[in-house]
């Protein structure tokens, strides 16, 4: 059987295209204007065609013109100019551009090809590193990193940010505005679920990185998984459900699962584990899960010890893929990065500078969840604050959002008085400890475009659900 090969076909390309585009920029310097913000240098196979370019781009930096004469005075001395004939290649390139009509398209065209041979080279890279002996690069790795190009590479053919008149802008903020005046909530981006975080948020906001911190036990996978589904649950302007990306770095996905059926049923998740339930409860379950199956866009990646950019190039992906309107992050110190950093500190600012950039690539909300430091429990007053972030300064000065958890009940129910206690100080920590169930302090530490401050919500310890104050679920037990 005849193998297909492809060594003796040559790579994609138009040397006629790319000398008829260099003549109509000789013709109109404005062309190059026009194609220059996505048309490189390297795009042209030709390697004279892509000096010629270089030069081009080079004179219109400083405002000279750009013409036969002025071309061959800057390259009379270039090697391959000389060879090639000097002013009789450019006159070869000026007939060749006399006849252009559209030297957009053109540009297109040579960008196009170029792609396809930046293609051709990513594939036979593969080829290469997966038939090579060296095992250090493990399989997941190697997918990692064609992934990465190859995202790079599709992030070429859209035109870069340009500059944005003010008008322009103030038209897409007065619809903001309008959009938030019309909503009986005044939310602007995606709703927590939770009146005062909304209140004070106005939703999560595109771009944004918003870390939740908290010691252990204070509930922070619970309030990501509350928001993660509060959020799935919220229609966007094109009346569809939001798609919501959640990685689990701690918990496994089965592990997740049910603590989101456990949210939804208000059934105790060790219940569930120990299946200690009843027919009803049982039934109670099956419908939910069928609610949760319908109505809700939740994607969740569990790959422990994942590398920022791994994560980076799965929520690509999952975008590209499906979709992706918010994504959770459980939790920042369990992401790694490729290579070794001796400075734990320098590698916590390469992970939350990297959500940070993630947020404004995706122009999605990144909700990353972080530990505390030690340092809490040895105050007398357990509150966070800022400085108690683990590697503190860089999550701080990355995050547009930090949001603290504190629960009172927790740490009261650990300080029981001693036996040697008055009857009064029992009473007065019975009081204090009464007042705290079922209540978490959540604190609003920073917030680049708003107010901060503290606000309550109720929060089950049995079922680690979060609501709202007013609006408390049914137990069932």
């Amino acid at each position: 059987m005849k193998e297909n090969s492809t060594e003796n076909i040559s790579p994609p390309s138009s040397i006629t295209t790319e000398a008829a585009l260099l003549g109509a920029i000789i013709h109109n310097n404005e062309v190059l204007c026009s194609v220059e913000e996505f048309l490189k240098p390297e795009h042209f196979i030709d390697p004279l065609h892509s000096r010629i370019y270089a030069v081009m781009q080079k004179m219109s930096g400083k405002s000279l013109p750009i013409s036969i004469a002025s071309l061959e005075g800057t390259m009379f001395e270039e090697e391959l100019f000389v060879q090639r004939g000097k002013t009789k290649v450019l006159k070869t390139l000026v007939v060749h551009g006399m006849t252009l009509i559209n030297p957009y398209q053109h540009a297109r065209l040579i960008y196009d090809l170029a792609i396809k041979r930046s293609l051709i080279q990513i594939g036979s890279e593969l080829i290469h590193d997966s038939y090579s002996s060296n095992l250090t690069e493990s399989p997941e790795a190697q997918i990692s990193k064609v992934e990465d190009k190859l995202f790079k590479l599709s992030e070429q053919g859209t035109l870069g940010k340009n500059f944005s008149s003010l008008s322009s802008l103030l038209d897409a903020s007065m619809i903001a505005i309008d959009h938030a005046m019309t909503d009986p909530k005044h939310i602007t981006g995606i709703s927590s679920g939770f009146l005062e975080m909304d209140k004070k948020l106005a939703g999560f906001q595109d771009s944004d990185l918003v870390i939740i911190a908290a010691r252990p036990s204070m509930g922070k996978t619970a309030l990501a998984i509350n928001i993660a589904l509060n959020a799935a649950k919220t229609m966007k302007k094109n009346n569809q459900y939001n798609n919501v990306g959640f990685f689990s770095l701690e918990m496994s996905e089965e592990q997740l699962a049910t603590r989101i059926l456990s949210v939804k049923s208000a059934i105790s998740p060790s219940l569930l584990r120990t299946g200690k339930i009843k027919e009803e409860q049982y039934n109670l379950l099956r419908r939910k899960a069928e609610e949760i199956t319908a109505n809700t866009r939740l994607f969740i990646d569990d790959t422990p010890a994942l590398s920022i950019a791994a994560l980076r190039s799965r929520a690509r992906r999952l975008k590209r893929q499906h979709g992706l309107d918010i994504l959770f992050v459980d939790y920042l110190q369990l992401i790694h990065l490729d290579k070794n950093v001796e400075n734990r500190a320098l590698e916590i600012s390469t992970i939350t500078q990297g959500l940070k950039a993630l947020a404004k690539e995706l122009n999605i909300p990144v909700i990353a969840l972080s530990q505390l430091s030690r340092a809490v429990e040895h105050r007398q007053d357990k509150k966070p604050i800022l400085s108690d972030l683990r590697e503190s300064g860089t999550i701080e000065q990355d995050a547009d959002i930090v949001i603290f958890i504190y629960r009172e009940e927790y740490y009261l129910s650990r300080s029981t008085p001693s036996e040697n206690a008055s009857d009064n100080e029992f009473e007065m920590w019975q009081a204090k400890l009464e007042y705290a169930k079922n209540k978490a302090e959540i604190m609003l530490a920073k917030h680049r475009n708003g107010p901060i401050g503290n606000f309550l919500l109720h929060y089950d310890t049995s079922t680690t659900a979060f609501s709202n104050l007013q609006t408390l679920p049914t137990r069932n037990t």
